[in-house]
């Protein structure tokens, strides 16, 4: 996936279990008083910050493209790519707590997402594989999950809290997914989601098949809200293809002469559950070339601010309108520093706008 950038104990019972009641009571009322409505009922408007984001700058995009959620990542110091201890990053968790607040007051709903900063950042999530799986669900429940909820979620009354977020090497431990997103429900009252990576299919490639089948298949989908996909889809391996060449190879990828039908599969695995899907994840970097490998944030040193407007078009016109489809978050605001390659360009924040 395309990378970010950053700057314990069970629950007890008396005040916290009161203030977990509370924020399950006022989840389910969302909507009636603020004009903030449920995210199940659908249009999520919503953008990802980055882990360095400055809070003005975050506000300010929030107005920029019009939405109507935002990702607040904390971020979890994780040493390497084989640790399976870790611990959430205070200054994260500090201005977490800040930004939230003020986001409420503008009537703009809050997913929770625990974020790994693997290496001081120069690690992607999706190369962490843990050496001692059984640890790592342990603490990620302990010193992760728990303290979001106790110290974020419930009292600030977050309406989503994304569970975790492109562990692939640990998405196929079904059961331990399981018993992790039912203590999750049960100590939160708000709704609750995994962030599955991206993937390809290919009819000459039945490996890829059956790895899209074990995804689509995974029990874990039954204990979320929603499904959530980081949506990093290789489409074409063209310079800077237009709109109309950009929906064709959503439906028929021409990358690898794939042919991967991606709105077919997405529909097929919401289908499989029962479970309406958004894009935890949609962004493109502003460089030519951004179609074949979205996830990489210099697939040239070519700027493209067109092509990365051409890509959400091409995704807003494929998936606008469909009845399990909830809605995107942009990847990524909140920091337009010069190397920021996926922060929305003006062109692409017109098409959000209209979206």
């Amino acid at each position: 996936m395309a990378r970010r950038s950053f700057s314990r104990g069970v629950l007890a019972l008396g005040a916290a279990g009161t203030l977990l009641i509370g924020a399950a009571a006022w989840w389910l009322a969302a909507g009636n008083d603020d004009g903030m409505r449920p995210l199940l009922e659908g249009g999520i408007r919503s953008g990802n910050l980055s882990t360095d984001y400055v809070i003005e700058t975050a506000l300010d995009d929030a107005r920029r493209l019009e939405l109507n959620a935002v990702n607040v990542p904390v971020a979890v110091n994780v040493a390497d790519s084989r640790a399976s201890r870790f611990e959430l990053d205070e200054a994260s968790l500090d201005k977490a707590r800040r930004i939230i607040p003020m986001l409420h007051a503008r009537g703009i709903r809050v997913l929770l997402e625990p974020y790994p900063w693997i290496a001081d950042g120069s690690v992607a999530e999706t190369a962490w594989n843990p050496s001692e799986p059984e640890a790592f669900f342990r603490h990620w429940q302990e010193d992760v999950l728990q303290p979001l909820v106790r110290e974020l979620a419930a009292p600030l009354q977050v309406e989503a809290v994304v569970a975790a977020s492109n562990l692939v090497h640990l998405e196929s431990r079904s059961g331990d997914w399981i018993r992790l997103l039912k203590e999750l429900k049960a100590q939160y009252g708000g709704l609750v989601t995994y962030k599955t990576n991206w993937w390809y299919t290919a009819d000459w490639d039945e490996a890829s098949l059956a790895a899209f089948r074990a995804k689509r298949d995974n029990p874990l989908w039954a204990e979320v809200d929603f499904i959530s996909v980081a949506a990093y889809f290789e489409l074409t391996d063209k310079l800077s293809p237009s709109t109309a060449e950009l929906k064709a190879a959503l439906r028929h990828a021409e990358r690898h002469g794939r042919g991967q039908d991606v709105p077919a599969e997405l529909e097929e695995l919401a289908q499989r559950w029962g479970k309406p899907y958004f894009f935890g994840e949609l962004g493109f970097p502003a460089r030519e070339g951004a179609a074949s490998e979205p996830w990489n944030s210099a697939p040239s040193d070519a700027p493209d601010a067109k092509l990365q407007a051409r890509l959400f078009e091409a995704y807003r016109d494929a998936f606008r309108g469909r009845e399990s489809f909830l809605g995107y978050s942009v990847f990524a605001i909140g920091e337009a520093s010069p190397d920021k390659r996926y922060y929305p360009s003006e062109e692409s924040a017109a098409v959000i706008r209209s979206w």
